[in-house]
């Protein structure tokens, strides 16, 4: 095995079906075996604060080396882990196939399962990845929840009660799903397209279904207009707010229930887009690993794109319609860390070079929000510093949008932005790259 790890990483499916998964003394020795080999490179230091917390326990060690690093400290490092595979997919030299076998994202998921297992996990923050049924709920209420999300001491008493800071933002929801948009605002197909003949499903996820449908509704226009019919599904969240906590058999359950309602679109030849990244990566990599012997779930890995993947495909396959306009202003566009984990390059990069003349920066470094993990109390503070070169390329950029595939990260960058401002300009408005490709077309 050459040092360097030069062939492609290969990941290992979760044995989570199988007691030793749960054992915390064979997770913290195999924690320890990990450890050490990161302290011995540390080349991930400026990735997350998993990496710094590691390094720290280790210099203020008694003896400087992973020996002298109490196993109960271990802990420490796993609470600062987003999971944002970073680490695994960009910068370890010694991922599988090398023979040290490093997997440290998936060694923290078994960590919190572990701790899920034993009933230790945090219970407040269990209830707030319920996302479907916390966007089920605010849904019915959406001007009342988005008015008290907004409002400081009822922020305030959220985070003695929920852990959640009062100073994070938190994303709005929608009355009418996209689900429900996607039914009453009917597109109409250009027969006259290079690409007329496509069918996809768009699977909405809790985000672009609960709290931005607009999302789904530029990509089905966006869609429409270069030929490819679509329709919108959304069975239930993909499990990644469960997935980052450890409940992988909730996943599992998540998985199957999924595949098996767009199985028949599968089969029928769809292709199927998921509207955020993190969804995306669940799709087409983390359910796989989960249920490996399951031939829906695989099916659906394999007919899985990113919505910026497929434009680019239709670009090189069929090509696109005429039309593009150029957007004034310019885009500072983020590339999200689950985008960058799917391997397929910087499709939103390359999908907005597709319009005339961009005016584009691509940053591509992690946002530091984590999903549900970057808006807790004592986390907040560590998401914005982890994200703070970001927003500080994004402001000097001086463009007129600033864009992410992962909305989330969108508005963190956006916070960020604003802190640094200090009272200056920047823009406020956070969009997806889709969005801007609509705006391009003079479609929204």
């Amino acid at each position: 095995m050459r040092e360097g790890s030069l062939e492609a990483p290969t990941r290992h499916a979760l044995d989570w079906r199988n007691p030793d998964f749960y054992d915390m003394a064979k997770i913290e020795a195999e924690m320890h075996r990990v450890f050490d080999i990161c302290h011995g490179c540390r080349r991930c230091f400026n990735l997350c604060d998993a990496f710094p917390r590691l390094f720290d326990l280790i210099d203020e060690s008694p003896t400087g080396e992973m020996d002298g690093v109490k196993p109960a400290d271990y802990k420490k490092v796993v609470d600062a882990c987003t999971l944002c595979d970073l680490c695994f997919m960009t910068k370890c030299p010694y991922v599988p196939p090398h023979e040290w076998d490093l997997d440290f994202p998936h060694l923290m998921l078994r960590y919190r399962a572990a701790e899920v297992k034993q009933g230790k996990a945090s219970k407040v923050y269990k209830q707030l990845t319920e996302t479907d049924r916390n966007g089920k709920a605010a849904s019915f209420a959406a001007p009342v929840i988005n008015w008290v999300n907004e409002v400081k001491p009822l922020r305030v008493v959220m985070e003695k009660t929920a852990h959640v800071d009062a100073e994070a933002k938190l994303p709005k929801f929608c009355g009418r799903t996209l689900v429900m948009r996607a039914a009453e605002e009917p597109v109409k197909v250009n027969e006259a397209a290079p690409a007329y003949g496509r069918r996809a499903v768009l699977y909405a996820t809790c985000f672009s279904n609960y709290n931005n449908p607009d999302i789904g509704m530029a990509t089905r226009k966006v869609l429409a207009h270069n030929g490819v019919a679509t329709e919108v599904v959304y069975p239930r969240c993909c499990g990644m707010p469960q997935f980052e906590r450890g409940d992988v058999a909730r996943v599992a359950d998540h998985a199957r229930t999924v595949s098996e309602e767009l199985a028949s679109y599968v089969e029928d030849g769809y292709d199927v887009i998921a509207l955020v990244p993190s969804c995306a990566l669940m799709l087409k990599f983390e359910w796989p690993l989960i249920l490996p012997e399951d031939p829906q779930v695989k099916a659906l890995s394999e007919a899985t794109y990113d919505v910026a993947e497929y434009v680019v495909d239709i670009a090189g396959r069929e090509g696109l319609m005429p039309g593009l306009q150029p957007l004034a202003g310019g885009v500072a566009l983020h590339i999200a860390c689950h985008a960058r984990a799917q391997n397929v390059g910087q499709k939103a990069a390359e999908m907005l070079r597709l319009i005339p003349d961009p005016d584009l920066q691509v940053i591509e470094r992690c946002s530091g929000h984590g999903g549900a993990w970057g808006v807790m109390k004592g986390n907040f503070e560590t998401a914005i510093k982890v994200g703070r070169p970001v927003a500080r390329q994004a402001l000097q950029s001086s463009k007129a949008h600033v864009a992410s595939e992962c909305p989330l990260a969108a508005e963190h960058i956006l916070q960020g932005m604003g802190k640094l401002a200090e009272g200056g300009a920047f823009p406020h408005e956070p969009l997806h790259p889709i969005q801007l490709f609509a705006k391009s077309y003079g479609l929204m």
